[in-house]
């Protein structure tokens, strides 16, 4: 029924006409001449906006530069004025615990006025007087 049959050899196929090799060439740069264009001025297209989009960003960082080093200075002239006022803040706050301070009442108040506990004892330097030698 169903009997195998014999494979077939293909043959060659020839092409209908040969182009003598100096008609191809031309028409081939021709063809491809349009493809090769419009690749140039795409890449053309693309180096000039970078380049454009460079000289942009160099142009914005010059400007920018001056700007960010005078904010750096002042930033270190507010650190040192906040390190100051730290140090001030500080001695304020031990000055503050030590005015509310109940045992320590006084003792300011005897540093703040003229008056003297009664029960403290006056000490009076003075000073000592040359010994004077005599001779005989």
């Amino acid at each position: 029924m169903h009997a195998f049959q014999p494979s077939r050899h293909l043959q060659p196929v020839e092409s209908p006409r040969k182009v003598s090799p100096t008609r191809s060439k031309p028409s081939r740069s021709i063809s491809r001449q349009p493809k090769y264009r419009a690749r140039a001025i795409e890449t053309g297209a693309k180096l000039s906006v970078n380049v454009i989009l460079t000289i942009a960003a160099g142009t914005a960082l010059v400007k920018l530069l001056p700007y960010g080093f005078a904010q750096q200075t002042k930033l270190q002239e507010i650190h040192a004025e906040v390190s100051i006022v730290k140090e001030r803040v500080d001695r304020l706050q031990t000055d503050f615990s030590r005015n509310f301070d109940p045992q320590q009442s006084k003792a300011i108040m005897q540093e703040q006025s003229s008056r003297i506990d009664p029960q403290q004892r006056q000490v009076i330097f003075v000073q000592p007087q040359p010994a004077s030698t005599t001779a005989p």
